[in-house]
């Protein structure tokens, strides 16, 4: 199946993914749906049909198309034959894209004999749709084989980008791009990053299709990947942890007001966490003793559908909560989680994040700055002997007593991210 050329908007993933495509692995690229999967293998296409590469030796299958599922399901050969049948030149490097597949019976499987036999004559770039769908299929036999990308919804510069706004974030701006940064900041936070909201200009339309978007999560990857039996309590828990976003997770806590047992709550948040909708990072600590607890704290992948869980429609002014989860969602697609963390002591004292990168950095979330807001940060900092302490906000104080705080808009943390 050929497919269409168009005019699409680049994503930062791509350039990460385009220095594997001359290599022998199968390229997976893991998200929820309609984080742009199918837009960047478009992308990644236009790409190597401008390298020269024959055209007919570009194949891309859509396994929501039946009759292509059961081509695959039929084994590697079949594959092989059909793209005979359609001229590929195999005395040419062929490039066949799949896309969701995770509707194959055993893709594991499948990609493991492609790449045995097959590897320096066809490249494999292959999406799915689900993290755990592909994962409970995927074997072992598919180790050294795969190299594996995970795709989110868009960061705040990748919004700008689909905004149409060329304004060059990690260089000084004046304040009147910092004003027209803010409005468009609040609407990021607000209503999220999936790319067809960020496109689409009707409010009524963005939030009916990202209400679209949770009931298709919800109605068709749950109970089809996941096979849940009570639907409705995991519902209700996804919207009780939406409404707790940025908090400690007590599972005990949400087993009692649930009514749900321990080993159910930890399955649900399993499945959503590898499904791409909550994701939980861990307490930084030295000392077990005085630094509470292995508690994670959980925030939502996209602050919208955050926003239409915990309110049923599009808040429209942003909380201290939501804007958290905003500055989650940009440091997550920019720093690898593992590096990202938080920070509470017994006493109470915390630290939104800690950021382990070549040093540590503690990083308060303020929507307003305030010299006692950030006391908990500068102990951290005088604990652990760092040389920055930073406050995401979005209303900075040029009062601040604190000249050794760099106060940052939520669009400046890719100063330090860089």
């Amino acid at each position: 199946m050929r497919i269409i050329q168009e005019k699409l908007i680049n994503r930062k993933v791509i350039s990460s993914i385009a220095k594997f495509l001359d290599d022998d692995e199968v390229i997976v690229l893991h998200g929820a749906r309609q984080v742009g999967k199918t837009s960047i293998i478009k992308i990644l296409i236009s790409s190597v049909l401008k390298s020269k590469i024959t055209e007919s030796n570009i194949v891309y299958f859509d396994l929501e198309d039946f009759n292509l599922v059961e081509l695959c399901d039929k084994g590697v050969e079949k594959v092989i034959d059909y793209l005979t049948g359609i001229n590929c030149d195999f005395s040419k490097k062929i490039y066949l894209f799949i896309d969701e597949i995770q509707y194959l019976k055993n893709p594991s499987s499948f990609l493991k004999l492609f790449y045995d036999r097959y590897k320096t004559k066809v490249k494999i770039i292959a999406t799915g749709s689900s993290s755990f769908g592909i994962k409970s299929k995927f074997k072992n036999s598919l180790v050294g084989r795969t190299l594996n990308f995970e795709i989110f919804t868009l960061d705040f510069e990748e919004f700008l980008w689909f905004k149409e706004k060329k304004i060059r974030l990690g260089t000084k701006l004046p304040d009147i791009l910092h004003n027209e940064l803010r409005d468009l900041y609040t609407e990021y936070a607000l209503m999220g990053s999936y790319p067809a909201i960020v496109l689409e200009k009707s409010i009524e339309k963005k939030e009916f299709k990202l209400k679209q978007i949770i009931n298709t999560y919800i109605k068709k990857d749950i109970r089809d990947l996941a096979d849940i039996r009570n639907i409705n309590k995991f519902n209700i828990l996804l919207k009780l942890l939406a409404s707790q976003s940025g908090n400690l997770l007590n599972i005990l806590e949400l087993s009692n007001t649930l009514g749900i047992a321990r080993q159910t709550i930890e399955d649900y948040l399993f499945i959503m966490e590898n499904t791409y909708i909550i994701k939980m990072i861990y307490p930084f600590y030295k000392n077990i003793r005085s630094e509470l607890t292995k508690m994670p704290k959980v925030y939502l992948e996209d602050s919208g559908i955050a926003n239409i869980l915990a309110n049923k429609t599009f808040s429209r002014v942003i909380s201290g909560s939501l804007f958290e989860n905003s500055v989650y969602m940009n440091l997550r697609r920019n720093s690898p989680v593992e590096n990202i963390y938080f920070w509470r002591t017994n006493k109470g004292q915390e630290v939104d994040f800690i950021l382990d990168r070549s040093k540590l950095i503690p990083a308060e979330v303020k929507i307003c700055f305030r010299d006692k807001l950030i006391k908990n940060a500068l102990y951290f900092s005088n604990k652990y002997n760092t040389k920055d302490v930073i406050c995401i906000t979005l209303n900075k104080n040029k009062n601040s007593k604190y000249r050794n705080v760099k106060q940052l808009y939520p669009w400046e943390i890719y100063n330090i991210l860089q």
